[in-house]
């Protein structure tokens, strides 16, 4: 039986992929690991809203866990790049490789994630990253681009129905 573990980096991107699966009947479940992501308090918000969308729309929720020192050791030396460069891909490889161990071990039979639906961020690095994890783990990424045919401005009419906490940058945050 087919079975989906969805990536999510926040609840305002992700809360119209969800509602979107569970209306279809889609068999998956959410799986938050974000260590990429700082503060503390700032990964604490974004975590809760990602629960509060999961429960209210009924879906499994996976907490990962918080561990920015793995981040850091895994994006050591690219801290300086760019939006969308080499930092990304890693980071992205990183988060999709601990998703999908996790769904290995876990009965899933598919990964995808929600990373590139931002105007943020390259969806086609964000593929790239999960056919690397794909190739090495056995399990397939699904590459739907959540982003089209009115993805991104579904999420953010939900974001703004559920009154969802909406940060204010996408991913780590910027150099100052």
């Amino acid at each position: 039986m087919d079975k989906l573990l969805l990536l999510s980096c926040c609840a305002p991107c992700s809360v119209g992929v969800i509602k979107e699966l569970a209306e279809k009947g889609q068999n998956f479940a959410v799986m938050f690991f974000n260590p990429n992501i700082q503060s503390k308090e700032e990964y604490q918000r974004r975590l809760q809203e990602n629960k509060r969308v999961c429960k209210d729309l009924k879906v499994p929720f996976i907490e990962g866990k918080y561990v920015p020192e793995l981040w850091q050791q895994a994006t050591k030396g690219l801290e300086n790049e760019p939006e969308k460069g080499k930092r990304c891909d890693e980071c992205f490889y990183f988060r999709l490789k601990t998703g999908a161990e996790y769904a290995k071990k876990n009965g899933f039979t598919r990964i995808s994630s929600v990373f590139g639906i931002s105007r943020f961020k390259d969806f086609d690095q964000v593929c790239r990253a999960g056919k690397k994890v794909e190739a090495e783990f056995g399990i397939p990424y699904d590459t739907t681009n959540w982003r089209k045919n009115g993805g991104l401005e579904k999420a953010e009419k939900l974001g703004k129905q559920y009154n969802l906490y909406r940060q204010s940058y996408c991913g780590c945050k910027p150099k100052k």
